[in-house]
């Protein structure tokens, strides 16, 4: 899988992988501590008329970070501009994990450039929260970080991958991805390369990890943002994804989103499924996103 790459009116170049042709555009972001290659079981299933575009967001995989991410909506507009120099009118776009944060800001900020919206496996529209913890490694729910650099010594869900990148230690994450991400099926060792080699090429994560958790689109403060109330902007019809067995976001993530979504909302649940239908259910995930787009 060769990656192309295009030039920003923001001065980012972004990295992605094309396949397809034709006026019918897919644009497919990607979850944190992954890239556009975590999308291959979808690419490889999809039809040609479809014009199916995933990218290298900012900071991650092949894709330049020449400006540090603020919030979501950062990668938000880099999918606009992203849409720009391609001269994509309107396409609809599918979010996985992170991924689903970054296109419900989209959503809400560019309507017209959307036609559906796909949620896998998404982060709520409230934010993921990291929180304080106490010397045991248990969580102090309620208590959060104050800065980005107080975040990044988390001892669970963010110090470890620091290190881990840093090491560039591919074993380690491995560990870690089969803990929270691939809690079903496992990737076959050739992709399961593939991906993590990509994976330990993120420049951001501290940044991603902050502006995830100070995600707010509700009503109410969540902790680390007020909210914005533009959940409430998103007007395309919605797909949700999500699996029994995920490990990462919890079903009440998934249930926010199709509350506040509730007229434009269709749900999928998967039984022997975790965080990613990628790899458990690629040829039904395949079918119900065709069906949904056609």
């Amino acid at each position: 899988m060769e990656k192309k790459f295009v030039l920003l009116k923001n001065k980012e170049t972004i990295a992605y992988l094309e396949k397809g042709t034709g006026d019918k555009y897919l644009i497919l972001v990607h979850g944190n501590f992954s890239s556009s290659v975590y999308y291959k079981p979808l690419l490889d299933r999809l039809p040609e008329d479809i014009h199916t575009l995933a990218v290298d967001m900012r900071g991650f995989g092949d894709s330049s970070y020449l400006k540090k991410v603020m919030s979501l909506k950062d990668l938000a507009e880099d999918v606009k501009l992203f849409m720009d120099a391609l001269k994509i009118e309107k396409a609809d776009i599918a979010g996985w994990s992170l991924g689903g944060g970054v296109v419900m800001e989209f959503a809400a900020l560019y309507p017209e450039r959307l036609n559906k919206l796909i949620l896998i496996n998404s982060t709520t529209y409230k934010g993921y929260p990291v929180f304080k913890k106490d010397p045991n490694g248990q969580i102090k729910l309620g208590e959060v970080y104050s800065t980005r650099e107080e975040m990044a010594e988390d001892p669970i869900q963010v110090k470890p991958l620091l290190l881990g990148l840093a090491a560039q230690n591919f074993d380690f994450i491995k560990y870690i991805f089969d803990l929270t991400i691939y809690t079903y099926n496992k990737p076959t060792e050739e992709d399961y390369k593939l991906y993590i080699t990509d994976s330990l090429k993120q420049r951001n994560l501290v940044d991603v990890d902050w502006a995830l958790a100070s995600l707010n689109m509700g009503e109410v403060h969540n902790l680390y943002s007020p909210g914005e109330g533009t959940i409430k902007n998103i007007k395309a019809k919605t797909l949700h994804f999500w699996g029994t067995h995920d490990k990462t976001v919890p079903e009440y993530m998934v249930l926010d989103n199709i509350k506040a979504l509730e007229e434009l909302s269709t749900y999928v649940k998967f039984d022997q499924c975790g965080h990613s239908p990628l790899v458990d259910k690629p040829d039904e995930l395949t079918n119900l996103i065709m069906d949904f787009i056609s």
